[in-house]
């Protein structure tokens, strides 16, 4: 067996140890209630390990043309950084235990080709965000927490090159002219950078990971996101075509709703979603996606989210999913909506179901229309059926807090009625949030719709009442 097959199985078996075991270390943490999981547990070079890796990563560059490599497969391409800088360590003749050895290989590959020091972070299953603070801070969220991590980048510019690796893959860009942008990973992670002049203290780097376990209602109930009667109202909706606006704040479990929502209208149906950066994974087998695009360097091209609304109406689709409604593309969705679009879906940034109201119609002035308030209030209550409130809270779980039906206007007031609602009790000595979820005992008018549409909603489900 010659010497470059003897490597190739040796760090074939090393890669899948470190799979296994040797990147991260987490404990199983799927009940709520163990709110004292394990640590995050990286293996850290020492200083001079990492100088070390670092001279091998510059001879690498002086050895190996990258520009030959970027146009191969990205398996066949670290293959080959593999053996060459296998090569390097056995010529520096350094004393390094084997677990050392294969994580500087591993590194190096992740700086040449992947997103560096992240790639360990990427491969956690338990981490949703990824929240990078300058070159030597990188937090992460894990069971709706925040803990440092051990994670460094060599400075702020091997930062800045992750963050332009990223961006540059979706064909978007960032630099001092346009020191913002939003992106997305591979996997469909969210990705949204700013970099100096805006960021004072070096670049910042936000990731919110994608989830590879695609989660139905029934899996949130499992959760105890809502209760098993509320997703058996959602599912309805859904079915009887129900415009729904779902509400929460950052990282409070829209986009997961919206998803878990999505799975069941019917398979025959058109959907086309729209959105700033990808990130639905509706699991339907006629989608359409599509993403908005910033301005070119001479400031041309930009394609926004309003232009998108305008241009799917002309696509024939039976329903219309925006993946969130930030400006004057309010009006747009409200049009369609109004239009012979029903069943359509959205989010929106509020903290209460009153003030996701206010905000649309403060998003439909946006668009620049000479609308009385009282005309946008009708467009709002003729066009949404149904407004679903999350919440991520304290101890960290994410909750639908309230669903609420919009009944109509009354003078100028749009009037909302709440069918369903968790009652918070109080916070128990572990820090969990405590309380039970409770039907308000109101019948919503949208049981007609249900009817007509042929869906057999048991009357029960509006009968768990607490009383107060």
């Amino acid at each position: 067996m010659g010497l470059k097959d003897r490597l190739d199985d040796l760090i074939s078996a090393v890669t899948e140890a470190d799979d296994a075991k040797n990147v991260i270390n987490t404990a199983e943490a799927s009940d709520k209630k163990d709110a004292a999981f394990a640590p995050l547990s990286l293996k850290i070079l020492s200083a001079v390990e990492l100088e070390f890796k670092q001279s091998i990563h510059s001879k690498l560059l002086d050895t190996l043309d990258l520009s030959l490599i970027s146009g191969i497969e990205e398996k066949e391409a670290r293959r080959q950084i593999q053996v060459v800088v296998q090569k390097l360590i056995d010529e520096q003749s350094v004393p390094l235990n084997t677990q050392t050895r294969h994580q500087i290989i591993k590194e190096i590959e992740d700086d040449v080709l992947g997103l560096g020091p992240l790639e360990a972070l990427l491969y956690e299953p338990s981490i949703s965000d990824i929240l990078v603070n300058g070159y030597n801070k990188v937090y992460v969220e894990r069971f709706g927490k925040l803990e440092l991590t051990p994670v460094r980048f060599n400075d702020n510019n091997h930062l800045i090159k992750i963050i332009d690796r990223i961006v540059s893959r979706v064909g978007r860009r960032v630099d001092e002219s346009s020191p913002m942008v939003d992106a997305r990973l591979k996997d469909g992670s969210r990705v949204n950078a700013i970099i100096p002049p805006l960021a004072i203290d070096g670049p910042s780097l936000s990731i919110r990971r994608f989830s590879v376990d695609k989660m139905g209602l029934d899996d949130l109930v499992g959760k105890n996101a809502l209760a098993d009667y509320m997703a058996e109202f959602l599912k309805a909706a859904a079915k009887s075509k129900l415009n729904i606006l779902i509400s929460g704040g950052t990282g409070s479990g829209k986009t997961t709703l919206l998803n878990a929502i999505s799975n069941f209208i019917p398979n025959n149906e058109r959907i086309i979603t729209l959105e700033d950066s990808a990130e639905l994974q509706l699991q339907l087998p006629h989608v359409l996606r599509l993403e908005t695009r910033p301005a070119n360097i001479e400031g041309k091209g930009e394609v926004t989210l309003r232009d998108l609304v305008r241009n799917s109406l002309r696509m024939r689709p039976d329903r219309i999913v925006i993946g969130e409604v930030r400006s004057g593309e309010a009006f747009d969705m409200l049009q369609a909506m109004n239009t012979g679009h029903e069943g359509s879906l959205t989010t929106v940034h509020a903290n209460t179901p009153r003030d996701a109201l206010a905000r649309l119609e403060n998003m439909v002035s946006m668009a620049g229309l000479d609308m009385p308030a009282k005309a946008i209030r009708k467009q709002i209550s003729s066009a949404i059926h149904l407004i679903i409130q999350l919440s991520r809270l304290e101890d960290g779980s994410r909750r639908v807090i309230s669903i609420q039906e919009i009944e109509g206007m009354e003078g100028e007031v749009i009037t909302i009625s709440e069918i369903f609602k968790f009652a918070r009790t109080g916070v128990s000595e572990e820090g969990v949030v405590m309380g039970s979820y409770c039907a308000t005992g109101i019948v919503p008018k949208c049981m007609a719709t249900m009817k007509q549409r042929g869906l057999k909603l048991d009357m029960n489900v509006f009968s768990h009442v607490i009383n107060s």
